[in-house]
């Protein structure tokens, strides 16, 4: 079934890691985690190359896929500090 690009539940972005290939990732208050690259020209993120940046979107929300499929919270790495 073929849906549209930006269709899910709406999640607000409750913090960051870095993949394994350092690429920034999302982590949304359902549970799931989201790429969020900055990729000109096809995605422009600029937001995301900065910590002012990142902290700036806290709390905007991304349309979540996984939460429209009924997908099991993803893991997420440990981060001092971080309590999420």
């Amino acid at each position: 079934m073929m849906t549209k690009a930006n269709s899910g539940v709406q999640q607000p972005i409750i913090g960051y890691h870095l993949d394994d290939e350092r690429h920034w990732v999302a982590q949304l208050a359902c549970g799931h985690n989201q790429h969020v690259r900055h990729d000109p020209p096809m995605v422009r993120r600029e937001w995301v190359t900065t910590s002012a940046g990142r902290e700036s979107m806290l709390g905007f929300q991304l349309a979540c896929k996984k939460c429209a499929e009924g997908a099991p919270a993803d893991d997420r790495p440990f981060i001092p500090g971080n309590d999420q």
